[in-house]
């Protein structure tokens, strides 16, 4: 029996929170509703922060009230505070996630603090949402480069993480934000963490501005990380890295680990629509090159 891997799709919040032109309720709704269709059974839905920092989060409230509530699908936000767990408890999320840095300069340019005074900032966000019986996953950004410092000694990545675990997040997603990294210094990076935090614990998050972020899924499944997040057509990046193109297309991820005997549960001809979908209502290509490749023809023409 194939091995199962999980996908949490980040395309909903992660994909669409920095996109310039604004994006209705119903345009979400419409994207999250062909991706349960389509067989995604994570997805990061919602972002609750202050619509004054991230515009483009502003209808979260009413995403999460309208969301398909179908068997096994699972709706996680972005809690950046209690004010934000709150919101998120109310409007029904099953997961709540956290963001930290491996970098004391992104840190401090991000969210204006250190790295250990903003997962201090966490442990009540954790503590109240474990007692709410929500699960909570945590993010460490720039954990192969930072567009400030440069390279990240995997020491540090293995540290940040540890201590997310150790106050009680279920999963911890390690993020190449600006998307330097490569096989190597993935597998550097892995071995770190791993000394510290079982592989079922971790997940990979792989931006794709060098290309790298395939390869580097497949040096992460050599490691035994059997989760990770991916966004629908590529949407995404980080604003802070130059030449960013987004996070790694969910539609590749699961072209490659079907390829490679794994089972996702996803129906790729399905997944594929709901990027031609939300790219319609951007007016832009997708940057999933196995959309493309598998995108019907239009009528008349000739193959």
């Amino acid at each position: 029996m194939a091995e199962y891997v999980k996908i949490v799709e980040v395309g909903p919040r992660d994909g669409l929170q920095n996109e310039k032109q604004p994006i209705d309720v119903d345009t979400k709704l419409g994207l999250i509703e062909r991706l349960v269709a389509a067989g995604v059974t994570h997805i990061e839905a919602a972002s609750f922060v202050s619509p004054k920092w991230v515009p483009q989060m502003a209808g979260s409230s009413e995403v999460m009230a309208r969301v398909p509530r179908s068997g096994g699908v699972h709706y996680s936000a972005l809690t950046p505070n209690l004010q934000g767990l709150e919101a998120a408890i109310k409007a029904g999320c099953d997961e709540v996630a956290v963001f930290g840095a491996a970098s004391e300069s992104f840190s401090q340019r991000n969210i204006n603090c250190s790295i250990r005074e903003s997962v201090e900032r966490f442990r009540s966000v954790i503590e109240t949402a474990q007692a709410s019986h929500l699960r909570v996953r945590g993010y460490v950004s720039c954990v192969l480069g930072c567009p400030y410092e440069g390279p990240i000694a995997p020491q540090k990545v293995a540290d940040v993480a540890l201590l997310l675990h150790e106050m009680g997040c279920a999963e911890i997603s390690l993020g190449d934000t600006i998307g330097r990294g490569t096989p190597r210094s993935t597998r550097l990076m892995l071995e770190a963490c791993l000394k510290v935090i079982p592989a079922e614990r971790l997940a990979g998050h792989y931006h794709d501005t060098y290309g790298m972020a395939i390869a580097n899924i497949c040096a992460s499944l050599e490691m035994g990380l059997r989760v990770f997040d991916s966004s629908i057509a590529g949407l995404g990046g980080c604003p802070y890295a130059a030449g960013a193109s987004g996070n790694v297309a969910t539609e590749d991820v699961v072209y490659l680990l079907h390829g490679e005997g794994f089972t996702t549960g996803i129906d790729l001809p399905r997944l594929i629509e709901a990027g031609q979908f939300i790219c319609d209502a951007l007016s832009r290509d997708t940057s999933s090159r196995t959309g493309r490749a598998m995108a019907p023809l239009p009528p008349g023409t000739n193959a």
